[in-house]
């Protein structure tokens, strides 16, 4: 048996009986997870709070970091067995401070969801000077997960889930110029190397990580109507989606085609949960089952190859530390 997902060798499905239209409850159905600590970053909206709604189902605690503490209380109000926090992932002191805060408490960390993200903003840079999206979208889940090693090696047989996007298609990594110091910026690029570099981390986590009892996958939910991500996105864009006509209209049989909320957290949670995956980590997986590797030109289902390039990985991995700042110390 291969021993890693390094240029897509484990990345192939595996048959889980589940697919495009199966929602959360469908994947968690026979899943206990009575005495399970799991985080949810953006637990409070979206796919996100399906998420925390069904892992409190299923019987675990979920604590949820939040920017917006109020939000988070109105949206998460009658939902025991959760527990809100405060945390910016534009902000790298804050990301500290909440996983110190978690680690004090002494608990093991089972499940870690790096649900948050952020899509097609306009160039905005944090206190460090790095891009918004590439900031939030990948350094952030790096960030959190490398202080909160502790807690998921404490765990023994911890996961890490990272929702990444299909928009991994838009740009590989580009190690020349990430933060778009010498080049125009331009949205669709940073989102795309953002969710590239998200799938890489994965890959490179999993790697390192597995010894410890921590496997790591990341989630392509599926193109999703009725989530914030799209909330500060141009016109165009959308347009050139097919979500809206050229009057700034919804297309009704478009935004139909789209997976509801509960279809779009389904891969999270088989991730998260699946005994199929007990052995498997490193993956990129979309409609709750590990995808195809997608070999053919322009924009497709599965993922690209280039977003699982063992070169690629093992370089990002070292560039975070050295030009970002942001070790990940597995001692």
């Amino acid at each position: 048996m291969k021993q890693n997902n390094y240029n897509g060798a484990l990345q192939q499905p595996l048959g889980s009986g589940f697919n495009a239209t199966s929602t959360a409850s469908d994947v968690v159905d026979v899943i206990d997870l009575t005495g399970k600590i799991a985080i949810v970053t953006g637990g409070y909206t979206g796919i996100g709070l399906e998420t925390t709604k069904t892992l409190v189902e299923a019987g675990a605690t979920v604590v949820v970091p939040a920017r917006s503490i109020d939000k988070a209380r109105e949206n998460l109000r009658g939902i025991a067995q959760v527990e809100i926090e405060e945390m910016d992932l534009m902000d790298p002191d804050s990301i500290d401070a909440f996983a110190e805060k978690f680690l004090a408490s002494g608990r093991p960390l089972h499940l870690l969801i790096n649900n948050a993200g952020i899509m097609f903003v306009p160039l905005r840079r944090n206190s460090r000077g790095i891009e918004s999206q590439l900031a939030t979208n990948y350094l952030a889940p790096f960030q959190l997960t490398s202080r909160l090693w502790g807690a998921l090696k404490k765990a023994a047989g911890a996961r890490v889930v990272n929702v990444s996007s299909q928009g991994h298609q838009f740009a590989p990594f580009n190690f020349e110029d990430p933060n778009f110091e010498n080049s125009e910026y331009q949205t669709l690029q940073a989102y795309g190397q953002s969710k590239t570099a998200l799938n890489l981390f994965s890959l490179e986590l999993d790697n390192r990580a597995k010894a410890s009892g921590v496997r790591a996958y990341a989630v392509h939910p599926g193109n999703i109507w009725g989530t914030e991500l799209t909330r500060e996105a141009p016109l165009e864009i959308l347009q050139q989606f097919g979500f809206y006509d050229d009057k700034g209209n919804v297309v009704p049989e478009v935004i139909a085609s789209l997976k509801t909320i509960p279809q779009g957290t389904a891969t999270t949670i088989w991730c998260a949960t699946s005994p199929l995956l007990a052995n498997i980590g490193g993956v990129y997986c979309e409609d709750a089952d590990v995808a195809e590797l997608a070999l053919g030109q322009g924009f497709s289902t599965g993922v690209k190859p280039y977003a699982l390039d063992e070169a690629a990985a093992k370089r990002l991995w070292e560039l975070t530390g050295e030009r970002f700042g942001i070790s990940f110390d597995m001692a």
